[in-house]
Parts: C-alpha cells; sequence; structure tokens
C-alpha cells in the first residue's frame, strides 16, 4: 500500500524522505553544491549525518556499516573528484558483498555531453564494480528507485547501488508517492536439496564446512552452530570471517586466509566434502585458487549461496543449494545425523590443531612484542567487543591470535583496501555506541584515511586506534625481500608522531615502546572519554609473526 501525499516536494526532499521510510539509520558524506537541495532536506529529519573529511572514508564507513548491520550503507558525495574518491569504498562494498547505496551530485541535465564542470559518465565509471548505476532524471521517480536500489543492494548477493542525482532534478517538484519500506528477500532451499545433503554428510568420512560471505545473523550463527554439533562437523570460516562461529567452539577448525594453518590447509584439501555456505571460496581464502580443482574439485562440494549466478560461476559444485546462509542455517538444523558418524572425532582434532596455531605466542625482534599485546587483549577485551583493521601484515596479529566469539564483531576488507580500519571503526562505534571499538592499523594503512580520525573526534565516536608503527608499506618490503632479496625500493615510510598528532584534534594518544607498557596505555586510553590512539613502535625487522626480514631475505639468497 502506498503512502500517498499531495504535497509538492522537491526531489531532494523526495530522496530524504524515502530514506527515512526505509529506516536509513545515518548518512555518512563530504557535502558538495551538486546536492545542495538534499541537504537542505536533511536539515529537517531525524537522520543523523556524519561529516566526513574525504570522500573515500565516507563510503568505508557506509560500507562497514552495511557490514555489520545488513542493511544499506548510505553514502553521498559531489560529482567528479568526489564520485572517483568514493569509488574505492565502493569497490571493498562490491568484493565483500556489502549493501550499500552511493549517491552522487550531478550535473544539470541541460548540460550533457559538453564535459561540463566535473562531469562523469557514472554508469560507465561504476558499470564493473556495482550492482545497479542508474541516473534518476525526474522527481516523481525518486520513490521508485530509492525502493529499488533497497531491494538491489540487499537481494541475492548483496553489494553496492549507485544513484546519480542531476543537479536541477533535486529542486524540480513533483507529488510522487511513497511506497511500502524494504523488507529482506530470502532464499529457501528446498526439501529435495536438504535430503541430499544429509545423504552426503552421512556417508562423508572427512567432511567441512567453510562459512563465508554476508546475509548472515547471530540467529543465523546459532542455528548453524546447533547443526554442526549434531554432526561433529569441523568448522572454518573464510577470510576476514572469523565472527561468524565462535572461535573457542570445540568444532571450530580456524580461518582459511592469508597465512592460515597449514594443517587446516591439509584437512580442507583431504576432505571428501566441502560444505561451503554463503561464501564464493576467491583467491585468498582458496590460496591462490590451490584449494579446488577448477572448474570440477575432487571433492564433494556442497555450495550454498544467496546467488543463483555465482553457483557454477568457478566451481561447478556436486550439489549447489540456491539460499541465503540465514535460510540455509535455519533448513540445517532440520536434518538428523545417523547412528554412528563416520568422521566422528575430527571436529575436536581440528580445534585442537586450531588452539595450538592460534595459541602460539612466537617472539620477534625488538622490545614491544605484537604477541605479548595480542595477549593482553585477548585477557581484557569484551566478547562483543568490535575490531577493524585494513590491509598489511599487521592484521596477521590480529586474524590468527584474536578469538572472535560473537557475530557482529569483526569489520575487515576481503578486497585488501588498505585505509578501511579508521573508518570503519568510527561507523561502527556510531552503530553500536555502546561496545568498545579498536582499530588495528599499520602505519602505511593509517595514513590512508588518518584525517577520518577528525570525524571520529567530532562525532564523538570513542574509538581506540592501536598504530602498529614499523616505518614501511611491510607487506610489499616482505615481498621485495622475497622476490628482489637485499634490494628494497619505494617501501620506506619517514612518520609523524601519531600520539601527538591525536592529542592535536584533542583526542587522547600515548606511544607505547615496549611490551610492559601496553596495558596501562590501553587502560588509559580506556577511560579518556575520548577517541584514542595508541601509538605502537615496533621493529622493522618484525615482520611477521613467523620470520623477520632478515630471515626471509636469507631465505630468498639461499634459493
Amino acid at each position: 500500500m502506498k503512502h500517498t501525499s499531495d504535497a509538492l516536494k522537491t526531489g531532494g526532499e523526495l530522496l530524504v524522505e524515502a530514506l527515512g521510510l526505509h529506516g536509513a539509520k545515518r548518512v555518512f558524506c563530504v557535502p558538495g553544491e551538486s546536492y545542495l537541495a538534499v541537504l537542505d532536506a536533511l536539515h529537517d529529519t531525524e537522520i543523523p549525518v556524519t561529516v566526513c573529511r574525504q570522500e573515500g572514508g565516507a563510503a568505508m564507513m557506509a560500507e562497514a556499516h552495511g557490514k555489520l548491520t545488513g542493511e544499506p550503507g548510505i553514502c553521498m558525495v559531489t560529482r567528479g573528484p568526489g564520485a572517483t574518491n568514493a569509488s574505492a569504498g565502493v569497490h571493498v562494498a562490491a568484493q565483500d558483498s556489502t549493501p550499500m547505496i552511493l549517491f552522487i551530485g550531478q550535473i544539470e541535465r541541460a548540460m550533457r555531453e559538453r564535459e561540463a564542470f566535473q562531469e562523469v559518465d557514472y554508469r560507465q565509471m561504476f558499470g564493473g564494480i556495482a550492482k545497479w548505476v542508474a541516473e534518476i532524471d525526474h522527481a516523481e521517480r525518486m520513490p521508485e528507485f530509492i525502493s529499488r536500489a533497497y531491494h538491489v543492494a540487499t537481494s541475492g548477493r548483496p553489494g553496492p547501488v549507485v544513484l546519480a542525482l542531476p543537479e536541477d532534478m533535486l529542486v524540480e517538484k513533483a507529488v510522487a508517492p511513497q511506497p511500502p519500506a524494504w523488507s529482506q528477500v530470502e532464499t529457501y532451499p528446498g526439501l529435495t536439496q536438504m535430503a541430499d545433503l544429509q545423504k552426503r554428510l552421512w556417508a562423508a568420512e572427512r567432511p567441512i564446512a567453510i562459512l563465508g560471505g554476508s546475509r548472515w545473523s547471530k540467529d543465523a550463527v546459532a542455528a548453524f552452530t546447533r547443526f554442526a554439533e549434531r554432526f561433529d562437523l569441523p568448522v572454518a570460516c573464510s577470510f576476514r570471517r572469523q565472527m561468524l562461529f565462535d572461535n573457542l567452539h570445540p568444532n571450530y577448525a580456524g580461518d582459511v586466509g592469508i597465512g592460515a594453518n597449514p594443517k587446516l590447509i591439509e584437512r580442507v584439501k583431504s576432505s571428501d566434502l566441502i560444505l561451503l555456505v554463503g561464501g564464493r571460496l576467491s583467491e585468498m581464502p582458496s590460496q591462490s585458487y590451490s584449494l579446488l580443482d577448477i572448474p570440477a574439485p575432487a571433492q564433494q562440494l556442497v555450495h550454498v549461496h544467496p546467488d543463483a549466478e555465482e553457483l557454477g560461476r568457478v566451481y561447478r559444485a556436486s550439489a549447489a543449494i540456491h539460499a541465503s546462509p540465514t535460510a540455509f542455517a535455519k533448513a540445517a538444523e532440520g536434518l538428523q545425523p545417523p547412528a554412528e558418524l563416520k568422521g566422528a572425532g575430527a571436529a575436536k582434532a581440528a580445534h585442537e590443531d586450531y588452539l595450538t596455531w592460534s595459541g602460539a605466542r612466537p617472539q620477534t625482534p625488538g622490545s614491544l612484542q605484537m604477541a605479548g599485546v595480542m595477549e593482553w587483549l585477548e585477557g581484557h577485551l569484551p566478547e562483543d567487543a568490535i575490531c577493524t583493521n585494513g590491509a598489511g601484515n599487521y592484521a596477521t596479529w590480529l586474524h590468527r591470535f584474536h578469538r572472535f566469539r560473537t557475530y557482529g564483531t569483526q569489520a575487515a576488507p576481503t578486497s585488501g583496501s588498505m585505509g578501511y580500519g579508521l573508518p570503519a571503526a568510527v561507523a561502527a562505534k556510531l552503530a553500536f555506541p555502546d561496545r568498545e571499538v579498536i582499530c588495528f592499523a599499520g602505519d602505511g594503512c593509517l595514513q590512508m584515511t588518518m584525517q577520518e580520525f577528525g570525524t571520529a573526534c567530532q562525532d564523538g565516536a570513542n574509538i581506540i586506534v592501536l598504530v602498529i608503527d614499523n616505518g614501511m608499506y611491510g607487506t610489499i618490503r616482505m615481498h621485495q625481500e622475497k622476490h628482489y632479496p637485499g634490494r628494497p625500493s619505494a617501501t620506506h615510510l619517514v612518520n609523524p608522531d601519531f600520539a601527538a598528532l591525536a592529542r592535536s584534534y584533542g583526542a587522547f594518544g600515548e606511544r607505547v615502546e615496549t611490551t610492559e607498557q601496553f596495558g596501562e596505555a590501553f587502560e588509559r586510553a580506556r577511560q579518556a572519554g575520548t577517541p584514542a590512539l595508541l601509538h605502537l613502535k615496533l621493529d622493522p625487522e618484525a615482520i611477521t609473526p613467523a620470520a623477520s626480514l632478515s630471515q626471509i631475505r636469507a631465505a630468498a639468497e639461499g634459493k
């Protein structure tokens, strides 16, 4: 039933009215003259607006909001340079299967095809990374486009939608009834498919489940956990999706990502049935596409995915189930195990391997030991703390040694985008103000979006940022030493005093140089009542938990 209104409203007013109707929790933006009418309409609503410092940060905040809530994150930017900056966040949303809507102010309609000021064809620009790109030419169609955007962004495999807003359309007046609010479209597995899965599980001797993707919920995670318990099924999580299963549950086998436990990789390779739910098993979790043969895996593969076009796109599954993870997990609870499981005991063994791997405390060069930092955090963080990170070798410490316990506690880019951790932490804290939010960032990673620390201060998002500073682009330097030993190039960084920079914003900042200093410094950051930043000075030799720079170089030279 449509919500009728006889009042004339501008395109900008109709857009904001539609966002309110569909339940938008917040708008992340960098203002621009191309969409002044929308900014004016936001003035009279209760939708909070977070003013960001750069469009890439705004888009990443919107993406993180979508990742943590399952509802489309809303981002607004201006045309041309604003849109090109925002493309970084759109790419994260695309590869991470995250619902997001990007609104871009656009040139006036009568100026098209003249290369007007900051003119861009957004269908061409975003066509390869967004689910849908459109330009709204008539104000009266605003409700239609916004409704479609919400459904496209959230249905099937979620992803980003981009809508361009011609400046003159936004001030054009129209009468346009609003449709009902969007609702999630679920896709349920068939009874025959679930019966077939039960038979396969009964026959399997070395089954394993791998969870990934989006479209999960707290209830879905709990339902899948109960299913895994009944079938004594080892459960691994895909790259940067560890929050999908309690890492201390006796069925948890670890994460299939970068630098994964070799024993887990061997377990996947030697399995006779892989139940892949929600994920795509793309380059990083598949160990550069070496885990499974393409297109036909040697193992039985049961692939569950909410998008029919994803099934069979890379891997030809033995059984393809077109269903969302939430719907599948609910149905899986109805499956019954046999009287005697052929793979009994495998989950316990896999979990013990994980505990040994994640419980190791490797010593690295320098007086600040990241193993000690992680050990302190493991003993002092609440289970619902949200951890965010971008890209870099530093993230290995978080992904290998932190035990994620509950759903909704991780925001990290499977796309490997640097600069993501800080804006993601801001979005997480604004969405969940009562929960502790910790951002892990390398010195290179942080400086991609460091200006968004000002956004945290302005909006009162009291996050704690851990800057792990080794004075270089560490991941690239590591690869240089592996392939071109002793010939570093373009990876050295001269950094600021990050703690002093945080204090210049009126926030808390402290430098940490030894392992022993960390715990008390973290507690002071907690009590600061402002955003906080701890500048962790790491020895450049401590490039990975497994090997120093010198060891990597020596190994390469010895080949």
